[in-house]
């Protein structure tokens, strides 16, 4: 699919509906994918979409594969004890979402490790990065590839310019320890929610502010509630998608290498097409509000250096020579 008819389909994200289901026939192996943002405009829904369309094409008769979007079969809260019940046989779940089962990803939370998401989708393609899939393995998950979506940006109920801005207000994170630590740096309190819970805490007031990509931000309208988006680009936020080992094992060998070989074309393809979703997204948020908010050098810098105790609380937990071999993928 070329990106001008991935841009098209982005402007009909509020019209479509939540799942698409496929006419699986009787004997079909059904592989159910559930996410939790939107289908179409945002880069997960719109990768898992593609890669339906060519499963249903390529093992018509063989494998059926069904994608739900927003929160619609499963929550962030329920979809991994769903995965292990076999339950759903395919998720993506943002890399903050596997601290309960490991500690290996923790490197993508880091505030300001990596200049931009081109720079993480080369570390994730290094030889490093690959070795990553299989920490899950103990888990009874497998990994089977990263999908992009994009840098975080901040955003509450007034303008983030300065560090000093955030003390005080609760941010909704996910669960992570280092996300936490991020905004504790900054003296603001935090809450750990399921992504479907954000925008009604943020509009109810249960938590006064937010990070996440352009795409999130947009799809789920979080920027009508908020005092502005502050353009940080501090962090990454990405998925993994995984499925139950006990599955990925039953399939017949002829199907399961064909499946892999859709998801790796698949992945491939649209994780470029991320980089242009959320550019897209940004310029959406921009014509409906003209309130984005531009750091200069100098305030960009107060930012790091505030975010600069996270770094060292957890550079031996994360590792100080995993840390320095993936900013060497930041443009020189």
């Amino acid at each position: 699919m070329k990106t001008l008819s991935i841009l098209a389909g982005m402007a009909l994200a509020m019209a479509v509906p939540t799942v698409t289901m496929a006419q699986c026939d009787p004997g079909e192996i059904v592989a159910k994918m559930s996410v939790v943002t939107a289908l179409q405009g945002h880069p997960k829904g719109e990768t898992a979409l593609a890669l339906a369309e060519r499963v249903n094409s390529k093992l018509d008769g063989k494998m059926c594969m069904e994608v739900y979007g927003n929160s619609e079969l499963f929550t962030d809260a329920d979809e991994m004890q769903a995965l292990l019940d076999n339950e759903v046989q395919l998720l993506a779940p943002s890399l903050s979402k596997f601290e309960p089962y490991t500690s290996a990803f923790r490197i993508f939370d880091l505030p300001f490790l990596f200049d931009g998401a081109i720079a993480v989708l080369d570390y994730q393609n290094s030889v490093a990065g690959q070795e990553l899939l299989g920490a899950l393995d103990p888990s009874g998950l497998k990994g089977l590839g990263f999908w992009m979506n994009g840098m975080k940006q901040l955003s509450a109920t007034r303008p983030l310019r300065l560090p000093k801005d955030a003390e005080g207000l609760t941010f909704r994170i996910q669960p992570s320890d280092v996300i936490e630590a991020q905004f504790g740096a900054l003296g603001a309190e935090t809450k750990r929610l399921a992504f479907s819970k954000v925008y009604d805490a943020l509009a109810s007031g249960e938590v006064q502010g937010q990070e996440n990509t352009w795409s999130n931000i947009h799809t789920k309208k979080f920027y009508t509630v908020q005092d502005g988006v502050t353009e940080s680009n501090h962090a990454y936020l990405g998925y993994l998608v995984v499925t139950n080992q006990e599955f990925m094992e039953s399939l017949p060998e002829d199907v399961r290498n064909e499946f892999l070989l859709l998801f790796e074309l698949t992945t491939h393809e649209y994780n470029r097409f991320a980089y242009e979703i959320n550019e897209q997204r940004a310029r959406d948020v921009w014509d409906e509000t003209k309130n984005i908010i531009s750091l200069t050098p100098e305030e960009l810098g107060e930012w790091r250096e505030a975010f600069q105790p996270v770094w060292e609380q957890f550079a031996d937990d994360i590792g100080r020579d995993r840390i320095m071999l993936a900013q060497s993928f930041n443009a020189n």
